[in-house]
């Protein structure tokens, strides 16, 4: 299942890169396609050295020694080694809405975060379910992953508005020019959303499972996810919804169609797969 998992996500990665060039050739022709190259190599780097910095300053969270938090350092240094990886550092983000994520371009820079509101209201199972989860997402190179996804997206959508506000694309006299470079400039930021979506969720998944094994018994996960929506649905996130994605439950996240342009599947079904990996796991026994 991880497997595939990561075949998808190298798949939508590569379709990011290529709307990417699309673009620029669209609203520039063949010069643009090497102006969409800029713009996304650029946007990776600054995105590869500083997006970890930038969230954790964001959520206001602060890094906890051993000593001021024992029980999480003491759980957190359990699954890194099970998982075979450094330890990485443990932070604790002020917000009351319980939410935990992991950050950092790699597993030796890598940080996990949790909120006080899930440290006081959460047991400790649950809580180790959730550290599992944010310490596959390190083991995954997730955090690195998303931050391409999300960058890229962010530069597909700079490409059409830079080119519009310099007078650039082609046959920008043409009526039909200007309609195409106009829905270019709509709808382009619109699909660049869709992928970088799609990787999200499919990162989501993988670290369920893999979160799962880690902590011996999924139900652990599960549990926690199902009273993370519950309780995220009452009380309000106050952080930039620019990071979102990074938390184990998006907040307030929308259902139905909306649910396309969602960071995270839904509850239902990563429980759903949860229980079901628990039952598999109980058999095994």
């Amino acid at each position: 299942m991880r497997f595939v998992n990561n075949i998808k996500t190298a798949m939508l990665l590569g379709s990011l890169m290529g709307l990417c060039m699309l673009i620029g050739h669209f609203v520039a022709g063949p010069q643009g396609v090497i102006m969409g190259l800029v713009f996304g190599g650029l946007g990776n780097i600054v995105a590869f050295f500083f997006s970890d910095k930038i969230a954790l300053m964001s959520m206001g969270a602060q890094e906890v020694s051993p000593q001021q938090a024992p029980e999480l350092h003491a759980m957190v240094d359990r699954l890194a080694e099970r998982a075979g990886l450094p330890k990485p550092k443990v932070c604790i983000c002020p917000q009351d809405a319980p939410n935990a994520f992991a950050t950092g371009r790699s597993p030796s820079k890598a940080v996990v975060a949790i909120t006080q509101g899930m440290l006081r209201g959460f047991s400790q199972h649950e809580i180790e379910g959730v550290m599992a989860h944010e310490i596959a997402h390190v083991k995954h190179r997730d955090m690195l992953i998303s931050t391409v996804a999300a960058t890229m997206a962010g530069m597909i959508s700079s490409i059409g508005y830079f080119m519009l506000w310099f007078g650039g694309g082609r046959d920008r006299e043409s009526p039909l020019g200007a309609i195409g470079l106009l829905a270019t400039i709509i709808l382009a930021p619109v699909a660049a959303a869709l992928i970088q979506m799609a990787i999200s969720r499919q990162r989501e998944y993988a670290a369920d499972s893999m979160g799962g094994e880690l902590c011996g018994d999924p139900n652990k996960l599960a549990s926690a996810l199902v009273r993370l929506s519950s309780v995220n649905e009452r009380v309000p996130t106050n952080t930039n919804p620019a990071f979102h994605n990074l938390y184990i439950v998006e907040p307030l996240a929308a259902k139905g169609i909306g649910g396309l342009f969602g960071t995270h599947p839904p509850i239902e079904e990563r429980v759903r797969r949860l229980r079901e990996q628990a039952r598999q796991m109980q058999n095994l026994r």
